[in-house]
């Protein structure tokens, strides 16, 4: 038990520098294709990363996915920003946030309630400092709202960017998604065509091409789809 009680220490003590880190390792800057909002974000994937786990004393850590305006984010934030009405004046989750940049969206966007939710140790703070250069206001968690223990909550619009990657994460996120819907919320799902992408059950909205960083997609635009859940 001491020995716990002591790493938990020495991970809240890291963390608790997690925003030094993130202002030394990255820059504020507009979104490509959003840029009505600005981020902190990185030049580079794979420095970063490596920087992280040097941070937190891990290896094998997931990808700086917070650190980046992926595609889908970008595509779904733009989508939100001028249809407005898919959020406005509702409670709004987004799931695996990262960034927190399509929150930020739906705030500005007009929903009463944003839940930015990702379960990273290191978006938190990222979301917090994007929230704090942005003006606006989110609630953020770490709940695994994939795991289906999780109890489900009333949202009206439910918004997922670029989730559709991995075999698993997939599967569950469809899962997820689907028990939202059939609570009634409005489900949007931002992608650039990952492979696990369900499309047969999805209707698309809108499509966009999203300036990317070559390090994270080997392209420097990448044509990216919004859909709702048919």
């Amino acid at each position: 038990m001491e020995s716990g009680l002591q790493d938990g220490r020495r991970e809240s003590l890291k963390l608790s520098n997690a925003e030094d880190f993130i202002r030394g390792n990255t820059r504020l800057r507009p979104v490509p294709h959003v840029p009505e909002i600005s981020l902190f974000v990185a030049d580079e994937a794979v420095p970063l990363w490596q920087k992280t786990e040097e941070e937190l004393g891990e290896m094998g850590l997931p990808p700086p996915f917070w650190a980046f305006a992926w595609a889908g984010g970008q595509a779904l934030a733009r989508y939100i920003l001028d249809h407005p009405e898919r959020v406005r004046g509702k409670r709004v989750l987004d799931l695996a946030s990262g960034s927190g940049l399509v929150a930020i969206a739906a705030s500005k966007a007009g929903a009463s309630h944003v839940v930015a939710n990702d379960i990273d140790r290191f978006a938190m703070p990222a979301m917090k400092l994007n929230t704090e250069a942005n003006g606006v206001v989110l609630d953020m968690e770490t709940i695994d709202r994939l795991d289906p223990q999780t109890a489900l909550e009333p949202f009206g619009t439910v918004l997922a960017g670029d989730i559709f990657y991995e075999r698993d994460t997939a599967a569950r996120a469809l899962s997820f998604l689907r028990r939202m819907k059939a609570q009634g919320a409005n489900v949007l799902v931002g992608d650039p065509g990952r492979s696990y992408l369900p499309k047969d059950c999805m209707i698309m909205l809108a499509e966009y091409e999203v300036p990317v960083l070559r390090d994270l997609e080997d392209a420097e635009i990448k044509r990216t789809k919004v859909w709702t859940l048919g």
